[in-house]
C-alpha cells in the first residue's frame, strides 16, 4: 500500500497537463486581445478613409 502511494506522489503526468492547458490558455489569450487591437485599428483606418471620401465633395463634371 505505501508503495502505491509513494507511486502517487511521484506521478507528475497531471502537473504536466495542468501546466500545457495554462500555456494554451495564455496563447488563446494573447491572440484575442491581438485580434482586438488589430480589429479596432482597422475600424479606425476605415472609419478615416469614409470620411476623407465623404468630404471630398462630388466628382467635376465631364467636358462637353
Amino acid at each position: 500500500m505505501s508503495n502505491l502511494i509513494a507511486r502517487f506522489v511521484k506521478d507528475e503526468s497531471g502537473a504536466t497537463a495542468i501546466e500545457y492547458g495554462l500555456i494554451a490558455a495564455l496563447i488563446a489569450l494573447a491572440i484575442m486581445v491581438g485580434a482586438g487591437a488589430l480589429g479596432n485599428s482597422l475600424n479606425s483606418k476605415f472609419s478615416n478613409i469614409a470620411t476623407t471620401l465623404n468630404n471630398a465633395g462630388p466628382a467635376p463634371a465631364a467636358a462637353p
